[in-house]
């Protein structure tokens, strides 16, 4: 049975909160898990076209969309769907039932789900009543210039709270109403057995609402009261979750967002939580917004990094992790630790990614002494993040995913306390240096290659962190180089068929997207210490001229940057000196003997073979389907045009002849 939407904002007008319950209830259970209102009605159509295409044979019009398909019925459903959204959000600004306002907010819920339907909660005052329902104070400097904002701005009066003159009524807020813990006397309120029924005070016919000043109750808690501070958190969790979807389908809702000042209130109620200990999975839905904010404009991450941001973050992400600190920037593991809960997971994600957003350009930065010391803070719980478990591998993989993005984005003089620990019980030891981290980001790499998808989001980070690390750290080089690097023995195979790590990097390096193949090359190219020859050696040169050819190193004279890395032996193994000889150093391999294919030719007959290529290549150059290209002096390519203009194309012609000539020449030997 199809809810009745008519009957709804008819239960809305005349205010009969038990039947707006009821129909409310109906509507919400059909539609909880439904994020494409008409997906149904286009299965339907799709599948009817698809039948009369098999029947007929012949498609009159293909739809371009979903959007083309629309009937006058989805338009129609449409509109109701703004309709009821208007309604609600005059509805719950006034005083509701727990269970009502609970209703009201899911459906808003619901409705914020499809981005054509969010007009109505665009506006601001939407954003300030579902602000102020989620517990998000808003300030403004001027009542009357945001009324005539109001005014100009959106064609449909909703109800907005407004900031009294004084601070009391300033500190006073729709959600501190909605908990009935404390019961609030609100002007011309009649206060009965415990609970408050608001009036309001209209402005003018603007339709704006100011909640009067009022008065503590300081009777004592008793359990209905508490089950109604569930109610209101519930009726809080709703309403963020309501403008975290108008944010993100919205971004009129983004850039009203950011005027209205809403980063601030949102801060200011996180900073208090994280300074109280509050639990986070109570602000889960403000981290979550908190983050769709600093993802979707850009001057309030800004903002945020001005704000101290990644200091409160931190902090946050440490009471998380309940981390204890050691020496220094070392953070003690506990063996003990039971594995990270799917509810805690949640909340260190979303801490992350809003981490990642505020500090995602630091890396082109020079940090003074203070944020030094504050990212490298960071780093050690970001170390710790990596040495975590997790109660799934899919769990593992994306916080381990999220703690390299970040790390990728530090500035590399903070990333010393990676290493910085204690070898005492360290699984993995170099050169008396703890690299449990180092080979917990290769472990990760070797994952993410395996999987294969999405390479460029999901591998590049990584392999720019051991990069960069691998160029400034020179223990982090020689392990990871004993790790992907170790010395050659089967030179049977191309570089690129082997499964090994190396392998799967020389892969990479012909890799369709640039992106992927710069970075494996120039992890390889790093870890050969930028030797050029060492590099082929190990990827074979026709692997390696890419990113020769992009530093111009092709003719192997150069060595990029070879001084600023310590001197150490490259010695090869005994299997590699015997097979030295032959190996093919464009394939990397040593090849099988192949037959001279100009054997048993005479002199005339190369030449002509010769002479024939030269004028096949010279054809397909001057129709652009080749380009042909030379190794300058500096070891860069570079176009032969200037070389080959001295070929005009009398002189390919006369040289075609000559080729005809010879063959009719050596033709008539043979007749004879």
């Amino acid at each position: 049975m199809q809810p009745d939407i008519e009957r709804i904002i008819e239960g809305i007008i005349q205010g009969d909160q038990d039947t707006v319950q009821l129909l409310l209830d109906s509507y919400n259970t059909q539609y909880a898990e439904c994020f494409f209102f008409n997906s149904e009605f286009h299965e339907r159509k799709k599948q009817r076209q698809l039948e009369e295409f098999r029947k007929n044979k012949v498609r009159d019009y293909a739809p371009n969309s979903d959007s083309d398909i629309d009937s006058d019925n989805d338009e129609t459903d449409l509109l109701l769907r703004q309709r009821l959204a208007t309604a609600l959000l005059c509805f719950i600004s006034h005083q509701l039932q727990p269970a009502v306002l609970r209703d009201c907010l899911h459906t808003l819920r619901i409705l914020s789900r499809d981005r054509r339907a969010v007009g109505p909660m665009v506006t601001d005052s939407a954003l300030f009543t579902l602000a102020h329902l989620g517990g998000i104070s808003l300030q403004q400097t001027c009542p009357q210039q945001e009324d005539e904002k109001a005014e100009d701005q959106s064609p449909t009066t909703h109800s907005q709270i407004h900031k009294r003159g004084d601070a009391d009524a300033a500190s006073l807020s729709v959600s501190s109403v909605l908990s009935f813990s404390t019961p609030v006397e609100v002007a011309g309120a009649a206060t009965t057995n415990g609970s408050v029924h608001h009036c309001f005070k209209w402005r003018g016919d603007r339709g704006h609402v100011v909640l009067a000043r009022g008065k503590k109750d300081t009777r004592e808690e008793n359990c209905e009261e508490e089950e109604k501070e569930e109610d209101g958190e519930i009726c809080r969790k709703e309403a963020m979750k309501v403008l975290c979807n108008v944010i993100y389908n919205s971004p009129r809702a983004q850039e009203r967002a950011s005027v209205l000042r809403l980063l601030q209130g949102l801060w200011e109620s996180l900073k208090q939580g994280i300074c109280n200990r509050v639990p986070l999975g109570d602000q889960f839905y403000k981290l979550r917004l908190l983050f769709l904010l600093t993802a979707l404009r850009p001057e309030l991450r800004v903002q945020l990094r001005q704000e101290r941001g990644v200091s409160v973050l931190t902090k946050a992400l440490e009471q998380c992790l309940n981390v204890r600190w050691g020496g220094g920037y070392e953070v003690l593991s506990d063996s003990t630790a039971p594995p990270i809960s799917k509810e805690m997971f949640q909340e260190i994600i979303e801490i992350l990614k809003i981490l990642f957003n505020i500090i995602h350009m630091l890396y082109r930065q020079e940090p003074d002494e203070e944020d030094a010391a504050l990212y490298r803070h960071l780093a050690a719980v970001l170390r710790h993040c990596l040495l975590l478990s997790c109660d799934g591998d899919d769990m593992l993989e994306e916080l381990q995913g999220h703690t390299v993005n970040i790390l990728s984005a530090l500035p590399l003089t903070c990333l010393d306390v990676l290493l910085s620990v204690h070898v005492d019980q360290a699984s993995h030891k170099w050169e008396g240096v703890n690299m449990d981290c180092v080979h917990s980001l290769l472990l990760f790499m070797d994952r993410r290659l395996n999987r294969g998808q999405k390479l460029k989001e999901k591998l590049t980070p990584v392999l720019n962190l051991l990069t960069e690390s691998s160029r400034v750290h020179r223990v982090t080089r020689h392990y990871l180089r004993q790790q992907i690097l170790p010395p050659l023995r089967d030179v049977a195979i191309r570089p690129e068929q082997d499964t090994s790590l190396r392998g799967q990097l020389v892969c990479l390096m012909t890799h369709v997207d640039t992106d992927v193949k710069h970075c494996a090359a120039e992890l390889l190219f790093v870890l050969c210490k930028e030797n050029v020859s060492r590099f082929v050696k190990y990827t074979g040169y026709g692997n390696a001229a890419g990113l020769l050819a992009a530093k111009g190193l092709l003719n192997g004279r150069g060595n990029s940057g070879h001084n600023q890395y310590s001197s150490d032996s490259d010695s090869d193994t005994e299997e590699y000196r015997e097979a030295k000889a032959r190996i093919n150093l464009v394939t990397g391999r040593v090849e099988m003997e192949q037959p001279d294919p100009m054997e048993g030719m005479t002199e005339e007959e190369k030449e002509e073979e010769a002479c024939r290529l030269i004028s096949m290549i010279n054809r397909m150059s001057r129709d652009e389907i080749i380009q042909p290209m030379g190794v300058t002096a500096e070891g860069r390519l570079a176009p032969l045009w200037g070389q080959m203009r001295d070929c005009t194309l009398e002189e390919e012609e006369d040289s075609e002849e000559d080729l005809d000539l010879m063959s009719g020449g050596r033709k008539e030997k043979q007749m004879e």
